[in-house]
């Protein structure tokens, strides 16, 4: 096959992200159709730049860039490492993403994973990074999503650390995690940079827009 300039950025959007399902895909390389979309990425699947696999049942399947595919965007070629319980919270990360470029106009390069956020970081001790960041009016702000119960004293370390780094702080919460967003309003008079979204606002708009 003949690599484009588009198959070049569908591998560098799937290695940056933890995990990608072919409708990000779509949106995040500009595919006007999904079908369209799925058939680009099954070439670049049969040319072995990509792999597909799937993990549980309901959720759709994640796309990799292999050995291969990450030689050719001069990315580390060591092999991605998937946790089965964080899947539907990364697919949901993706889908935030995706929602805070449709409203704030974002383009891809304004927008810093949390695994490139770690590279950064290089090596020595792991310390807790946003899921995403993104910069608009020279102001950085970054992207928690919450989907599950975390101890208070985390999320307020988590929120203090946020406050410190970033002009805003927007976390992503269902309305089943309510202990979340007690702690989040408790402490929001503090920490004034903080703002609360429903995920279930985020999943609604993304369903309706790609």
């Amino acid at each position: 096959m003949r690599v484009e300039e588009r198959d070049m950025l569908i591998l560098r959007e799937v290695e940056r992200w933890r995990v990608c399902g072919s409708r990000h895909i779509k949106f995040l390389a500009g595919f006007t159709g999904q079908r369209a979309t799925d058939r680009r990425l099954k070439i670049l699947i049969e040319a072995e730049y990509l792999e597909r696999k799937k993990y549980l049942y309901g959720v759709p399947s994640i796309y990799f860039v292999t050995p291969k595919g990450k030689k050719l965007i001069q990315s580390n070629v060591r092999p991605e490492k998937v946790k089965i319980e964080q899947i539907v919270h990364d697919m949901t990360v993706l889908d935030t993403a995706i929602y805070f470029m449709h409203k704030e106009s974002l383009l891809l390069n304004d927008i810093t994973t949390e695994k490139q956020l770690h590279q950064l970081d290089g090596f020595g001790m792991r310390k807790h990074r946003p899921d995403f960041i993104y910069t608009k009016n020279n102001e950085t702000n970054c992207v928690e999503v919450e989907m599950t119960p975390k101890s208070k004293t985390r999320i307020l370390n988590i929120i203090k650390d946020n406050f410190i780094d970033y002009d805003t702080q927007f976390w992503i919460v269902p309305d089943t995690q309510s202990k979340i967003r007690k702690i989040l309003l408790d402490n929001k008079m503090i920490y004034a940079n903080t703002e609360i979204i429903n995920l279930e606002e985020v999943k609604n708009y993304v369903d309706n827009h790609i």
